[in-house]
C-alpha cells in the first residue's frame, strides 16, 4: 500500500533551462501503459457519469446479494467518486455529513476498534523486535556453556550461524510463504500462526543443549518472522482509513525499534537470575524464551480483531467484509464506501494483471527496474550501514571495549531506547525532507559514528575506550533512527507500480533479510579476522558507498502522485546520475560555503493529463448534482 501523499506539489525554485530533464520524452509505450494503469487505479470511478454510477451500484448489490444496502451503497459509491460531494448533496444526512467531514479534520478521532487492531499491529511489531534483539543478551553467555565460545575461526562462524538463523530462513524460505499464506489464510490467521511460531520457537530455543538443536530451533523462529514482517503493515493498511493510513504503516518500524528497545531490557533484567539444580543457564534460557510472551498475547488478541476487508471482498465475501468494515468505521456510509471502492480497485487489479508475467517485467520494463534498482539499494543499505551489528553484537561489543557484562547490557539498553525514541520523529521529517534527502544526510553521519566507535579501540585508556565506543554507537542510533529506519520500507511500498507492487515488496523484503543473514554471520568473524577497528571501519566504508548510489540511482518519492512517479521513475539510469553528481558541487555552495545557489529542477511533469482529468472531475461534479436534483424533482 503506498503511503505516498495524493498531494502534486508544486515546485516554486527557479527552472535552469539547461538542466530541466523533460521526462515525457522518454515515456515508452510500456511506461505510458503503466502509468495510465496507475492513473486508473489511483481513482476507477473518476469521470464516471452520475446514471451509469447508479446503475453500476444497483447491478453490484444485485450480484453480490446486499440490496438490503443499496442506500448506503449509493451513498458511499458517490463519496467514493468524490470525496467532498456530501457537502454539496442534500441526499447525505447531517450525522453523514459531520462524520465524513470530521474524517479529514480530525483524522484521529477513530473507532475503538480500530484503535484495538492498531495496538494488536503495534504489538506484532514488538514481537518481531524482541525476537531480533534476545540474542544480543543471550550471545555474552551460552556460547561457553555450548563449548563455541573460545575465540576459533570456527567458533565465531558458529556463533554468527546461530545468531543469524532465523534471517536465513526468511530469506530462503519463509517470506516467499507470505503470498500463500495470505491467499488462503486470511491476515488474522497468518498473525496468528507466525505469532504462535514465534511464541512455541522461542520457548524452544531456551530448552536447547547444544549449539546445533539452538540453530534449528532459531532457524524455525524465521517461519514466524518473515511472513509476519510482511503481513502485519499490509494488514494495518487495508483496515485503516486513507487519511492515517501512512502513519499506521510507518508505525511497524517504530515499534520494531520499541521492540527491540524491550528485549534489551529483558536481557538485562534476566541476567541475575541464577541457575538452578538440575538447570544451567537459566538467566539465558529466559531471555530467549520470554521473547515469545507478547506473541502469545497478539493470539490472544488477534482472535478478536476485525479481518481484513479487502481479503473477504477478494474471497466474494461482501456481507462479512460489510460487516468487519462497520467495526472499524463510525458510520455505514463510510463502509458502504469504502466495501465499494475495495471492489473496483480490486476489479481493476485483477484486469491489469491478466495475461502478464509481472515477475518478468519488473526487471525488464525498464519504469520498473529502476524502481527495483532503488528499493534494493535503500534495503541494502539497511543491513551494510551496520546497524543491525549493534542490534545483534552491542553486548560483545561493549564486553571487548571494557564494560563488564552488566555494565555492557545496560549500555546495550541505552541504544536500544535511542533507537525507538528518535523513530518517532520520523513520523514529521520523512514527508517534510523527503526519503533521498533524509538518506543522504545520515549515511556519512552514520559512517562518521562508526568511525569514532571503531578507532576507539585503539585507545590505551579504558575509560577513553569505553566512552569512545558508547559515543559512537549512541550516534549512530540518533542518526539512523530517523534515516534508514523507516525509508526502506516506506519507499520500496511506493516506488513500485500498483500491479506489481506486491512482488516488489516481497522482492524487497527478502533483500533485506538476506543482507540481514549476511551481516549477522560474518560480523564475529570478521572482528577476529580484521579488529573491532577494521570491522567497524568495513561498515563505515560501506556507508560511503551507499551515500554515493543513493546519489546516483535512488530517486526522491516524496508528495508525488501514482503518474507523477512513473515519470520519475522513467527517467533514464545515466540521465539521474548525471543529476546527481552535479548536487555535489551545488551541495558543497549552499551547506559548506553557505552560499544561496539556484536548484535544479530534475523533472518537468506533463500536465495535459492532469487537466484534463480536473476538467473531468469538476464536470463530473456539477454533472452528479444536476442528476440528483433531477431525480429529487420528479420524485414523491
Amino acid at each position: 500500500m503506498s503511503t505516498s501523499s495524493p498531494v502534486n506539489e508544486k515546485s516554486d525554485v527557479v527552472e535552469r533551462p539547461e538542466h530541466v530533464h523533460h521526462s515525457k520524452s522518454h515515456m515508452d509505450a510500456e511506461t505510458r501503459a503503466i502509468a495510465n494503469a496507475d492513473a486508473k487505479l489511483s481513482n476507477p470511478l473518476r469521470g464516471i457519469p452520475h446514471d451509469r454510477l447508479m446503475a453500476d451500484i444497483e447491478i453490484f448489490a444485485q450480484e453480490r446479494g446486499l440490496t438490503h444496502l443499496l442506500p448506503e451503497l449509493k451513498k458511499g459509491a458517490l463519496v467514493a467518486q468524490d470525496p467532498t460531494c456530501h457537502n454539496r448533496l442534500d441526499i447525505f444526512s447531517e450525522d453523514d455529513k459531520r462524520i465524513l467531514t470530521e474524517e479529514v479534520t480530525h483524522k484521529w478521532r477513530q473507532t475503538p476498534m480500530l484503535y484495538y487492531m492498531v495496538v494488536m499491529s503495534s504489538l506484532a511489531a514488538a514481537v518481531q523486535g524482541m525476537d531480533e534483539a534476545v540474542i544480543n543478551g543471550a550471545q555474552i553467555i551460552y556460547p561457553k556453556q555450548f563449548g563455541i565460545g573460545g575465540g576459533s575461526q570456527r567458533d565465531s562462524w558458529l556463533v554468527g550461524l546461530i545468531n543469524s538463523a532465523p534471517y536465513l530462513c526468511c530469506a530462503t524460505i519463509s517470506c516467499w510463504m507470505t503470498h500463500p499464506l495470505n491467499h488462503y489464510l486470511g491476515r488474522k490467521k497468518t498473525i496468528f500462526i507466525t505469532c504462535m511460531i514465534s511464541f512455541l520457537t522461542c520457548i524452544w530455543s531456551g530448552l536447547t543443549n547444544t549449539w546445533w538443536h539452538l540453530f534449528i530451533a532459531r532457524f524455525f523462529l524465521g517461519f514466524g518472522i518473515g511472513p509476519k514482517s510482511a503481513t502485519v503493515p499490509v494488514y494495518t493498511a487495508e483496515c485503516s482509513p486513507a487519511p492515517i493510513r501512512g502513519a499506521l504503516v510507518m508505525m511497524w518500524q517504530m515499534w520494531t525499534a520499541f521492540g527491540i528497545a524491550l528485549g534489551d531490557l529483558i536481557d538485562l533484567v534476566f541476567y541475575f537470575i541464577p541457575d538452578t539444580p538440575g538447570v544451567t543457564g537459566l538467566n539465558w534460557r529466559l531471555m530467549l524464551a520470554s521473547a515469545g510472551i507478547p506473541g502469545l498475547i497478539v493470539c490472544m488478541q488477534v482472535m478478536f480483531a476485525p479481518e481484513s476487508p479487502r481479503w473477504l471482498i477478494s474471497k466474494g465475501r461482501y456481507e462479512d467484509a460489510f460487516n468487519e468494515l462497520c467495526r472499524l468505521r463510525f458510520s455505514r456510509v463510510q463502509a458502504a464506501r469504502d466495501l465499494y471502492y475495495i471492489h473496483v480497485l480490486l476489479e481493476a487489479e485483477n484486469e491489469m494483471k491478466k495475461g502478464r508475467n509481472r515477475i518478468v517485467e519488473m526487471f525488464t520494463i525498464p519504469r520498473n527496474r529502476h524502481a527495483a534498482l532503488a528499493s534494493w539499494v535503500v534495503m541494502f543499505g539497511q543491513q551494510f550501514c551496520g546497524v543491525n551489528v549493534i542490534a545483534y553484537y552491542s553486548s560483545d561489543i561493549f564486553v571487548q571495549s571494557g564494560f563488564s557484562q552488566v555494565s555492557a547490557l545496560a549500555s546495550s539498553l541505552g541504544f536500544g531506547a535511542l533507537n525507538w525514541l528518535f523513530a518517532i520523529p520520523a513520523f514529521f521529517t520523512i514527508d517534510t525532507y523527503g526519503r533521498r534527502n533524509l538518506l543522504l544526510f545520515t549515511f556519512p553521519c552514520m559512517a562518521i559514528c562508526l568511525l569514532i566507535t571503531g578507532f576507539s579501540f585503539w585507545s590505551t585508556s579504558e575509560s577513553g575506550r569505553v566512552t569512545g565506543v558508547s559515543i559512537g554507537i549512541y550516534l549512530f542510533a540518533i542518526f539512523y533512527s530517523p534515516g534508514e529506519g523507516p525509508v526502506p520500507f516506506t519507499y520500496s511500498a511506493e516506488a513500485f507500480p500498483l500491479y506489481i507492487r506486491d512482488i516488489g515488496m516481497s522482492f524487497a523484503t527478502a533483500t533485506t533479510w538476506f543482507w540481514n543473514f549476511i551481516l549477522s554471520i560474518t560480523w564475529p568473524s570478521l572482528v577476529l579476522a580484521f579488529k573491532p577497528q577494521g570491522a567497524f571501519g568495513w561498515y563505515a566504508a560501506w556507508c560511503c558507498i551507499l551515500w554515493v548510489l543513493i546519489l546516483l540511482f535512488v530517486r526522491e518519492t516524496k508528495g508525488k502522485t501514482l503518474e507523477e512517479l512513473d515519470q520519475v521513475f522513467a527517467v533514464p539510469l545515466g540521465a539521474h546520475a548525471a543529476y546527481g553528481l552535479r548536487q555535489i558541487p551545488y551541495g558543497i555552495k549552499k551547506f559548506v560555503l553557505f552560499q544561496n545557489p539556484t536548484p535544479e529542477q530534475l523533472y518537468e511533469f506533463e500536465s495535459e493529463s492532469e487537466v484534463s482529468s480536473t476538467g473531468g472531475d469538476e464536470n463530473a461534479k456539477r454533472e452528479v448534482k444536476e442528476d440528483v436534483e433531477k431525480t429529487r424533482s420528479v420524485g414523491p
